[in-house]
């Protein structure tokens, strides 16, 4: 089984801030990644509403870390699973577990990728054109090389090397539009 993968909107980092968020569709499964920051909400509803998904129909909610950039617009997904580094959140259910192997779906499921912050979690999907990765281990495809917020910079390359070696067809950065890595 393969999931489908669209990028809502592409996030950006410059004298404004907005998060990349990403729907993927995976059997019954509707998740959305990093539901953070953007200009105004149509930026994350108007995309979705063209794809046929209805806010209700949004199943899991992944959010890559907890910095508000990334989990802003979490609840226009009133009936979501609510997925971090260490839990699954619904309603008023808290249910600890570890991300790293989580299977949020069938061909959809979550790598721990500490380094930007030490709670950094990477949604990996099998789609048809191959293994996409979503992730805040880049910002975007330009950079920057060095992550001037990352609270463990040498973790952050160590887990950078751990996505590629995964051999990813497309990265979906936290903050720019995907990218192919070199190589691939």
């Amino acid at each position: 089984m393969t999931a489908q993968l669209d990028v809502l909107t592409a996030g950006y980092v410059d004298d404004r801030v907005a998060s990349t968020v990403t729907l993927i569709r995976d059997g019954q499964a509707t998740i959305v990644v990093d539901p953070g920051m953007v200009a105004g909400r149509g930026a994350i509803l108007d995309p979705l509403a063209k794809l046929g998904v209805r806010v209700g129909e949004v199943t899991d909610v992944v959010f890559s870390h907890h910095h508000p950039d990334h989990t802003l617009n979490a609840a226009l997904f009133p009936n979501a699973r609510f997925h971090d580094f260490w839990a699954i959140y619904q309603d008023d259910r808290w249910e600890d577990r570890e991300a790293d192997g989580f299977q949020v779906s069938p061909a959809v499921r979550l790598m721990a990728t500490p380094g930007h912050t030490a709670q950094d979690i990477s949604t990996l999907a099998e789609t048809e054109g191959g293994l996409v990765v979503l992730t805040h281990l880049w910002w975007s495809a330009d950079g920057p090389q060095d992550d001037p917020l990352a609270q463990d910079l040498g973790l952050l390359h160590t887990n950078r090397d751990k996505v590629l070696a995964l051999q990813p067809s497309l990265i979906v950065p936290g903050h720019g539009a995907a990218f192919a890595p070199a190589g691939s």
